[in-house]
């Protein structure tokens, strides 16, 4: 069986205020409580402005033991350089997030949806990311899901982002030692509940992937209602307890 890591794409929203959070819970106190019902969370500010120091060792002084970050690379890397001339932005990137120490997870690049398959662009970007690290990438124009580029992606031992989003779902995949699942809703983006019935057939197909796994990480970014709460709960019960 494989570790698995399920949590939620953030953790600081102010409407998750008793819905999740205690209603007189300071903020500074959220990350720690995130982490007595998670073992993991997926930092998404990171994806807007670079952290400081501080605020990656805050994080990671402020989570329990054995708490895992995953860690959104910047948009100015996916978005606006395209992973190309990118050495320079990348380094100083992954060397902020390393202030998480032991408690650093995989690192996800989100490319933008208009950005086309390039498969001289990828495989140049790819030979560059440092060995050490664990590199997922979450591709939102159809050109790319395609066997060929899915055998890339394990040359290099880097994963495949599989996501479930209305009207758009990547196959389930592992293109690594490891799989990385994000789950934006299936019949509202950010804004729908999962059944239980959807839930445990995906547990079912994820159980199955992950038998020659050494890890899956899952995040929920159903942030709405505190959905993803729920869900990462739920599914968490389905594959840790076997309950399917």
């Amino acid at each position: 069986m494989p570790e698995y890591y399920i949590g939620t794409s953030g953790w600081h929203y102010d409407h998750w205020k008793e819905l999740f959070y205690p209603e007189k819970m300071a903020k500074p106190k959220w990350l720690d409580f995130y982490a007595q019902h998670f073992s993991t969370v997926e930092l998404n500010n990171s994806f807007y402005r670079l952290p400081s120091e501080e605020a990656f060792v805050n994080w990671r002084e402020s989570s329990s033991e054995g708490f895992v970050f995953a860690v959104k690379v910047s948009r100015f890397i996916t978005h606006i350089k395209r992973l190309k001339n990118a050495e320079e932005p990348l380094g100083n990137f992954l060397s902020r997030a390393d202030f998480l120490q032991g408690k650093l997870g995989p690192f996800l690049y989100q490319l933008p949806p208009n950005m086309t398959r390039n498969d001289e662009t990828l495989e140049a970007f790819l030979a560059i990311l440092p060995h050490q690290y664990r590199h997922i990438f979450e591709f939102r124009h159809e050109s790319w899901i395609d066997d060929s580029v899915f055998s890339i992606l394990r040359r290099h031992n880097v994963g495949l982002c599989v996501f479930d989003m209305p009207d758009f779902t990547c196959p389930l995949v592992a293109t690594a030692d490891f799989a990385y699942i994000r789950f934006h809703g299936s019949a509202g983006l950010y804004s729908s509940c999962y059944s239980d019935e959807e839930l445990s057939d995906w547990a079912k197909r994820i159980a199955e992937v992950g038998q020659s796994l050494k890890a899956v990480y899952i995040y929920f970014n159903n942030d709405a209602e505190a959905y993803a709460v729920k869900n990462a709960e739920t599914i968490s019960l389905m594959l840790r307890g076997n309950v399917i």
